[in-house]
């Protein structure tokens, strides 16, 4: 269907719909709509779907008692062999209007009456509560009227638009209660694009009869289960699509199971819950899985069982390569929707491919031998990575921020293999008519399609970079120097002496003692400098006899550290017959993976600070992945002569208005 016939039904619609709120102003706050208007809004869209096969299921149990009804499967089979549920009530949303008296309980029997896959839609809800307040507040029959006149048959509306259709009311209800929109579902151009990329090169999707499994384990709404559902139907009608998630938000789940029942997909298929505590599914692997985890959000509260897998299952579970930072879990995320793509070489075709949108945090973020590192060595070593594409800004509902498609792979092309490409997509957009939200640009069908071929082709352009995994890759060392010092008795090094964490361990007299003792010796040797270590500390040893004081070596190291301070010509402090380092002057460097790190030290930091060594066993291993650096393109100033005509020009106008003004 034509995206502006889409538009248009959706249009339509959702503002009919969505006029409901207008009967609950007054008597609900804005922030109650949508718990009303949306399992309302299911129950239209199931009842429309059951419509043409209702006297069927009624024929089947007339005359019988509820205790002699027909087998759930045949109750199925009569309400069509596409869906997985049914109803057994006499009653649709028409015909309950015909008894005003028992509204009430007849709408609540009508519910109850549907098979119990799709009571658990409206539990979610707690939708036998709406009904008896929306009775207790006289407006059930109004409301049940508005709903009856939406026509949401299948026919009318299809489940792409229809998922478009709930999508739209979750923003709505969303902004009129002043909440986060976007997190609920992805742009449908967005999604068409990972599942477009993701179909690419599956050389058994048209085979009659492929079964292909698509999982999302932040699934919303389901927008991106449907899109991929539709995609490799209208490549292939006669493949078996198997779509599965997992949803947090009791009333997306809600909304995402109702879609996937219409659909025909099992029950079991949809999952509440919690993906990272609690995940579903989690013997199974996928063909597909795709993925928008919220952007930037702790996981504090899920840590203590994050860790207890890290720590016990380690590699065997989801979380061995590492753990981010608490306060963004989306390599979590990343890490989870790996293990579930499906190996190389099993029964049933290929291996698994995913796509997960990211923000630009897991880039980047950490350095060498930090979680996130960690984890992006692990996706390069194992070569999951098969591209990343930058998107615009201002792509999604609830956020303006940069944001990046990760594709992802369990068994590259030979011609992949140890490779990443980037793909710069950020000037490929249309811009919006009229915002929503934060959403001001979207990929038209053109910059999908264009997009999509630089994938496919595979080769370097301005807009596609290839690179091998190892460029990401670098090592940190630790550059050390020497330690020299001077000593003084001087009033600011006596201070930090007495600060000093030994020193405070001392008793209260020894402290007097050390800080007389050390006052003495300002005022004798006026703070003259010393680069002889040896007779400083003979003349610091006698200053504290002198007062009874014998300290401890480690006490008196750390008196006799405080005392000297850095001299490039002071004496070298060695320790076991080697030069001591100096914490102070203790440097990092980032040195790629493809250089010695000794060839490193000499051609870029020896010219400089000769004496520098290298501490091998702080080397860290690290991986980041500088996108926007591998497509910044260097504009140089404008010429000055240019500037200063421009200035000329402005300041002319000046000149002008100001003898206006003064005549």
């Amino acid at each position: 269907m034509p995206h502006r016939e889409i538009r248009k039904i959706l249009f339509n619609h959702a503002s009919f719909i969505w006029s409901a709120a207008d009967l609950l102003r007054g008597t609900y706050k804005q922030h109650q709509y949508g718990n009303i208007i949306l399992p309302f809004t299911v129950l239209a869209r199931l009842d429309g779907v059951l419509a043409p096969t209702k006297q069927a299921v009624l024929t089947a149990i007339e005359g019988l008692d509820p205790d002699q009804a027909p087998s759930a499967g045949m109750l199925r089979n009569r309400a069509g062999h596409d869906y997985s549920f049914y109803n057994r009530s006499r009653h649709d949303l028409r015909s309950l209007q015909g008894d005003v008296d028992n509204l009430e309980e007849n709408l609540r029997d009508y519910v109850n009456a549907f098979s119990p896959n799709v009571r658990d839609i409206f539990d979610q809800y707690k939708f036998d509560e709406t009904i008896i307040d929306l009775a207790n507040n006289d407006l059930l029959l109004e409301i049940l009227q508005h709903f009856a006149k939406a026509d949401l048959r299948p026919e009318v509306v299809s489940n792409e638009v229809m998922g478009h259709i709930f999508e739209e009311l979750i923003r709505k209800f969303a902004e009129a209660s002043n909440e986060t929109a976007g997190e609920h579902f992805t742009p449908r151009e967005v999604i068409d694009l990972m599942v477009t990329i993701l179909l690419d090169g599956d050389e058994e999707l048209s085979t009659p009869g492929v079964i292909r499994s698509v999982y999302d384990p932040t699934a919303g709404t389901g927008g991106m289960l449907s899109a991929a559902d539709n995609k490799i139907k209208a490549f292939n009608h006669q493949a078996q699509v198997n779509l599965l998630g997992q949803e947090i938000n009791p009333e997306s789940y809600a909304i995402c199971k109702a879609d996937m029942v219409v659909k025909g997909q099992p029950i079991t298929n949809i999952a509440l819950g919690n993906t990272l505590t609690n995940p579903a599914f989690e013997d199974q692997t996928f063909h597909y899985a795709l993925s928008n985890p919220p952007f930037g959000v702790a996981w504090k509260k899920d840590r203590p069982a994050v860790e207890r897998e890290h720590e016990i299952a380690g590699h065997a579970g989801r979380f061995g390569p590492g753990l981010p930072r608490v306060s963004d879990g989306s390599l979590l995320f990343l890490m989870h929707l790996i293990s579930k793509l499906r190996e190389p070489g099993l029964q049933g075709g290929a291996a698994g491919r995913g796509a997960i949108v990211l923000n630009g945090s897991p880039l980047f973020t950490g350095g060498a031998g930090s979680g996130e590192s960690n984890i992006r060595k692990w996706v390069l070593d194992n070569d999951y990575l098969e591209a990343i594409i930058g998107l615009p800004t201002d792509m999604f509902y609830n956020t303006g921020i940069s944001t990046y498609i990760w594709i992802l792979n369990k068994d590259k092309d030979h011609a992949r293999k140890g490779k990443v490409q980037l793909i710069d997509a950020t000037e490929m957009f249309v811009k919006m008519r009229k915002s929503i939200g934060s959403k001001r640009k979207m990929l038209s069908d053109d910059n999908i399609t264009t997009i999509a071929t630089l994938y496919g082709n595979f080769v370097e352009s301005e807009h596609s970079k290839i690179f091998n995994t190892t460029d990401f890759y670098y090592r940190t060392i630790t550059v050390e120097r020497p330690l020299k010092l001077n000593y003084a008795f001087t009033p600011q090094r006596i201070e930090r002496a007495l600060a000093a964490k030994p020193v405070a361990k001392l008793e209260g007299w020894e402290q007097e003692a050390l800080d007389k003792a050390l006052g003495e010796a300002e005022e004798a040797t006026h703070g003259v400098v010393s680069t002889n270590r040896a007779q400083f500390t003979k003349d610091l040893k006698k200053i504290l006899a002198d007062e009874g004081l014998v300290l401890k070596p480690a006490v008196l190291k750390a008196v006799l550290t405080e005392l000297g301070e850095h001299d490039d010509h002071g004496e070298l402090v060695t320790k076991a017959g080697k030069p001591e380092a100096d914490a102070s002057l203790r440097d990092t460097e980032n040195v790629p993976w493809d250089q010695d790190i000794h060839d490193y030290l000499k051609r870029e930091v020896h010219p400089f600070v000769p004496d520098a060594w290298i501490d091998e066993t702080k080397t860290k291993e690290g991986v980041e992945i500088p996108f926007t650096r591998h497509f910044y393109k260097y504009v140089p100033p404008r010429p000055l002569k240019d500037i200063d005509r421009d200035l000329d020009e402005v300041l002319g106008r000046i000149r002008v208005r100001l003898e206006q003004v003064k005549a």
